[in-house]
């Protein structure tokens, strides 16, 4: 079975959960911001973030009613850097249909992205916990950071494994991590359970990156649901690139540097280009690594009791490296 299927089986209450509340989050009285927001936002998408927050809601004990509402935060938080980044690389394609950029145009992907997040923030206040409210936040801001960071290291073929290692932990593994964190803050857990729940998110999160940017060197589209070598069309410097240029001479790098900086590349270089990375052996350097960070977040973990939310966790940070979309 496929991982996620499992997933998904196991989790059928709260998937179910959260996309009603999505649905409802999207209510407003302009129609245009629940058509794109239902067109980005509803059927596909694989709820990692909300549903990592009600799993960390359980696993402390939280048994609160609004535990399927306030998940929509990070799924919104989410959704509405995925329509901001769309617009930034010109994308026309996300999640294996048109992106909310190509059939809306840019002004009312942007102004969308924006709702969702004003909506998340909406919805976060509602708990009347300060500290709550201050994670999501900061989790936000530093999303941006790592946004306007990977913009400012476009095209540049001299990024530095540790530099790439700062961009996607901003970007993409802190909303994932305090995503579970505030499960443990909602919860009233503790600073010790919730720099647990902190610790599993942001590994996880970083292992997602990771196999993430590795997808798009070895997946398919229709697999993928984007094009493969987005990336590297969109001058996005990342791991697997970084590894195999470190490895050539010189010349050769600058040669491919200047073809691809300078927009003289053809669908046949972007070819080579992809299996020179594939066949220098990057490909399984960084699934290794990747599988660091799944170890490292599952040792969060052993804090905890052994429970069904626990294992839940477990297999969905499992699932990171076995994924193919």
């Amino acid at each position: 079975m496929d991982p996620f299927r499992l997933i998904l089986s196991n989790n059928l209450e709260h998937f179910e959960g959260i996309n009603t509340e999505l649905e409802r989050a999207l209510s407003s009285r302009v129609g245009l911001i629940e058509d794109i927001g239902s067109h980005s936002l509803l059927g596909h998408g694989k709820r990692l973030r909300p549903l990592l927050f009600v799993l960390s809601c359980q696993l402390c004990g939280y048994e609160g009613e609004d535990s399927y509402l306030l998940s929509t935060i990070f799924e919104l938080i989410h959704t509405a850097s995925l329509l901001h980044d769309d617009v930034l690389d010109n994308a026309d394609v996300r999640r294996k249909k048109p992106s909310a950029n190509h059939l809306w145009g840019n002004q009312a992907a942007v102004l969308e992205g924006d709702f969702l997040c004003l909506k998340s923030s909406s919805i976060a206040l509602g708990t009347n916990n300060l500290t709550f409210l201050k994670r999501v936040i900061e989790a936000t801001t530093q999303m941006t950071e790592g946004q306007i960071m990977e913009l400012t290291y476009t095209h540049n073929w001299n990024t530095s494994p540790d530099e790439y290692m700062e961009i996607i932990t901003y970007k993409t593994a802190v909303l994932l991590s305090v995503a579970c964190a505030c499960g443990a803050i909602l919860s009233g857990a503790g600073p010790e359970v919730e720099d647990s729940l902190s610790r599993f998110g942001l590994n996880l999160g970083i292992a997602f990156q990771l196999i993430d940017d590795l997808l798009d060197y070895t997946s398919s589209q229709e697999e993928f649901g984007k094009p493969v070598g987005k990336d590297l069309r969109e001058g996005k410097i990342t791991l697997p690139l970084i590894y195999t240029v470190k490895g050539l001479q010189r010349s050769e790098r600058e040669r491919l540097e200047n073809l691809f900086r300078n927009g003289h590349a053809g669908q046949e270089d972007y070819d080579d280009l992809i299996a020179l990375v594939i066949s220098k052996g990057g490909i399984e350097k960084i699934r290794n690594r990747a599988k660091s960070y799944v170890d490292k977040a599952a040792l969060s973990l052993n804090f905890f009791p052994d429970s069904a939310p626990k294992k839940n966790l477990l297999e969905l940070n499992q699932y990171i490296i076995e994924r193919t979309y």
